[in-house]
């Protein structure tokens, strides 16, 4: 390919964002960062991550990040001679444990991941969600400890920093009425974040190209999904383990107003304006019944 041809090819790119551009200019979007590429060791799978919400912010879409980090928490109680535990993949928090997912994902992986995003020249918004989420503890036959179930989403920090022209960049906690620290599963945390602010999409970034129909076959990516064919897909067995509480928030913020929902792979260069600024995207869409 010539220069010529290759500033034709860049041109056309940029004609068929131009819509999708138009189209979302002042729409909220609620971006879930999360999957073992947070701890990539290398440096741009984090910066093109960085550059893709910059890009989103500066064209005008109101960004807001929800991130987990569940792997530096396993990495940090390992380092004071704590073992991890999961109860049907929820990390069973005890009172040593909170302390730990206070301190990491509060402060350090929530100080790292502004730090990524302001490095290219975006004004941020650190929100704790132990700050902006309230929760009651999670009810269930096993008892989890401080695992909590978000019950409010104190959404005024939120709108003042987006008024401001500033990205939140909020972590997977929560606080109880007493202000005791909860760990909450990040993907709930997205889903209600986005259903309270009224998001037109979530986007939950994570380690897999999407929902596969075979785990071991990148070709059987389902690109889009109705809401109405998510029990029958969870039957035969397609919708499990970690794709279970992706698929089941992403449902709940369909049912409560969220526009639509993508699964990417936050690995891939630049998947997110891939996903939401071409026609053909790169993950799986969840969309309502035709």
């Amino acid at each position: 390919m010539n220069k010529y041809e290759n500033s034709q090819s860049k041109a056309s790119i940029l004609l068929e964002a131009l819509p999708y551009v138009r189209r979302f200019r002042g729409s909220v979007f609620v971006i879930k960062y999360g999957g073992s590429f947070m701890d990539s060791p290398d440096p741009l799978v984090r910066s093109r991550v960085a550059q893709d919400l910059v890009f989103l912010n500066f064209v005008g879409i109101k960004v807001v990040v929800v991130h987990g980090g569940g792997k530096a928490v396993t990495k940090e109680l390992e380092s004071r001679g704590l073992k991890a535990s999961f109860i049907d993949g929820l990390r069973v928090t005890d009172s040593q444990t909170i302390k730990v997912v206070d301190s990491v994902l509060n402060e350090k992986v929530n100080s790292e991941v502004a730090q990524f995003v302001s490095s290219y020249d975006c004004k941020v918004q650190r929100l704790p969600g132990k700050e902006i989420l309230r929760c009651q503890k999670l009810s269930q036959e096993l008892d989890l400890g401080f695992v909590g179930s978000i019950s409010q989403v104190i959404t005024d920090p939120i709108h003042d920093a987006l008024e401001s022209g500033l990205m939140p960049i909020i972590s997977s906690t929560a606080a109880d009425q007493l202000g005791q620290c909860y760990n909450v599963n990040a993907d709930t945390v997205a889903s209600e974040v986005a259903i309270a602010l009224g998001a037109r999409r979530l986007v939950y970034l994570s380690d897999v190209p999407g929902l596969l129909r075979n785990p071991e076959d990148t070709n059987t990516l389902v690109s889009s999904l109705p809401v109405n064919q998510v029990d029958s897909l969870k039957a035969e067995g397609i919708i499990a383990k970690g794709m279970l509480p992706k698929v089941n928030s992403a449902v709940q913020a369909l049912r409560s107003g969220v526009n639509r929902v993508h699964l990417i792979d936050g690995r891939l260069p630049h998947s997110i304006l891939l996903e939401i600024f071409t026609d053909e995207g790169i993950g799986t869409e969840i969309v309502h019944s035709s």
